[in-house]
């Protein structure tokens, strides 16, 4: 499927600001993003790109962090008084954290992109600000409608029964479509996390496909059993998905590298990834328990973690709770140790820790769970090519690309937009997809 397509009629009409003091970096980013269709303006300043605003009309700004005269944290910050709507993004180089976490408290921007960026990472993340932007407009836009129609209810008079009625139905209706938007919102925003999961495993390449999601389906059920709170159990579903966001930043060879064979430098590298994890998502208000979980990941139950040395009960319960878990899944994988534990190895490496590695209640509910889950039925299935996929079928096994990104979970049912898509990707990528799909 094409790419300019797959943006939509309300992508094509956004209006796009890149500011930066280097003309080959505003050419980089025109030529990336002149095929979507976007209204492209370029300023090589801040003053000058304050000028476009005030006569432009401007939904997103990816603005450089080094400029100079005015830099990207000072240039953010009054786009944000001036314009609040507009979707600020921050370029930024790994030296430049702390100026960073400066633009993202003063100019509170919707995400930051270290350079040189990934050109697949930078267009989905300018696609995602534009229709999340799209939906809130849309929510307002049903709020102010509800609120409107309520108002006219108050004033009706009490003898005109069926007018009542009849407002009261088309508040009903309203409700319904405004409860419908807000629905929609939802599953976008966690739509958006499933995506950026996606891409943060691709990075990891093959031990790291489907990952997340096996930890997430653990960390859901240890909760549960466990008795945490609904609003922390989607924290901590949250910081299961994003929990190496910080490793973006990372050299490729150490993604791929287990964790107890780093060397000292490499070992410094990693260590620093929970925070940068944390950085990343500061700026999003719903996302600041998961930041909060991300970042105390790594911390040990005897104070010899990383990166704040908390112990016990000073850790957050949903860091605790993350640790087990993931590293349930990451020693399975061959993530952690060189070699590959079996689940029964898995668990007795937990229980061996416990109290040093890990917290004793977590690793002893953990176990039990385990012990209670059903062994899984294998269900009848086929393997099928693309050309052979048709409507309503159900797909049996997680679909892992050669590059290592999941591109279906397990349970979903086709449909033939998904169809095409997925053969619109064989075709992109030159990639060959095999599909297992549930028999009967």
């Amino acid at each position: 499927m094409d790419q300019n397509n797959q943006t939509g009629a309300a992508a094509t009409q956004a209006t796009l600001l890149f500011v930066d003091d280097e003309a080959n970096i505003l050419s980089s980013l025109k030529r990336l993003f002149r095929p979507y269709g976007y209204r492209i303006f370029t300023a090589e300043g801040g003053a000058a790109g304050l000028e476009i605003m005030a006569q432009e009309p401007v939904d997103l700004v990816i603005s450089d962090m080094r400029m100079p005269e005015m830099n990207g944290a000072q240039f953010l910050e009054q786009v944000r008084q001036n314009w609040p709507d507009a979707v600020r993004i921050l370029l930024t180089g790994y030296a430049d954290v702390g100026s960073t976490i400066d633009a993202i408290n003063k100019g509170q921007i919707y995400r930051y992109i270290s350079k040189p960026w990934e050109d697949n990472d930078i267009t989905i993340t300018v696609r995602q600000a534009l229709e999340r932007r799209m939906l809130e407009r849309e929510k307002t836009r049903l709020e102010a409608l509800a609120q409107q129609q309520n108002e006219q209810l108050k004033e009706l008079n009490a003898s005109l029964e069926s007018k009542v009625q009849a407002r009261t139905e088309e508040l009903r209706q309203t409700m319904s479509f405004l409860e419908m938007a807000h629905e929609k919102l939802k599953k976008g925003f966690m739509a958006s996390i499933r995506a950026f999961s996606s891409l943060i495993e691709m990075r990891g390449g093959g031990p790291m496909a489907g990952h997340a999601k096996r930890v997430g389906e653990n960390v859901r059920r240890l909760a549960q059993r466990m008795g945490v709170a609904e609003g922390e159990a989607q924290d901590l579903m949250f910081a299961a998905m994003l929990k190496d966001l910080g490793k973006m930043s990372l050299p490729d060879y150490l993604l791929s590298k287990p964790l107890f064979t780093l060397d000292d430098r490499e070992m410094a590298l990693v260590t620093k990834h929970p925070i940068r994890g944390q950085a990343a998502l500061m700026s999003l208000e719903q996302m600041e328990g998961a930041a909060k979980i991300i970042r105390h990941q790594h911390e040990h139950f005897n104070g010899n973690g990383y990166p704040d040395r908390l112990s016990g009960l000073e850790i957050p319960l949903g860091a605790r709770i993350l640790a087990v878990a993931s590293d349930y899944d990451a020693l399975q994988a061959g993530m952690l140790q060189p070699k590959h534990f079996s689940p029964a190895e898995a668990v007795s490496y937990l229980v061996v820790n416990r109290g040093k590695r890990y917290d004793p209640m977590v690793v002893d509910a953990f176990v039990e769970l385990l012990k209670g889950m059903p062994t899984p039925v294998k269900e009848a299935e086929l393997k099928l090519h693309t050309f052979q996929l048709k409507s309503g079928m159900t797909v049996a096994r997680e679909l892992v690309a050669k590059d290592g990104i999941l591109l279906l979970m397990r349970g979903h049912v086709l449909d033939e937009k998904l169809i095409g898509m997925l053969r619109g990707y064989e075709k992109a990528m030159d990639d060959s997809l095999s599909v297992y799909i549930r028999a009967g």
